[in-house]
């Protein structure tokens, strides 16, 4: 059974910066891809990034490309978001998810202050 434990989440104000993790745990941990994935309140859960965990080919969604990073350790199954130039919109819980298989991370509080 794999496990996904995201952790780096905090209260930051506008134009700082922060870095999530995502952690896999579990037998023989293998996966197409990872991504990110935020929900803020009242709002569904959207996109923000991924990446193939291979070959490490990168996607963003159109509101974060330029100040977040997707990375990832394959070698310790571990999973990395750098944010920069932080904004209040930014504020959500941040999830991390396995792709295809579907299993979701547990989420971490993001919170932006203006």
């Amino acid at each position: 059974q794999v496990q996904l434990v995201e952790s780096g989440g905090g209260l930051v104000q506008a134009g700082g910066s922060l870095r999530l993790s995502c952690a896999a745990s579990g037998r023989a941990f293998s996966t197409y891809s990872m991504g990110w994935f935020r929900q803020a309140p009242g709002k569904e859960r959207e996109f923000v990034a991924s990446i193939t965990w291979n070959i490490g080919h990168t996607y963003y969604s159109d509101s974060v490309k330029g100040r977040f990073t997707i990375s990832r350790d394959s070698a310790n199954n571990k999973m990395y978001l750098q944010m920069n130039s932080l904004k209040p919109e930014d504020t959500g819980v941040y999830y991390c998810k396995a792709i295809p298989s579907g299993v979701w991370g547990q989420g971490t509080q993001v919170t932006v202050s203006s």
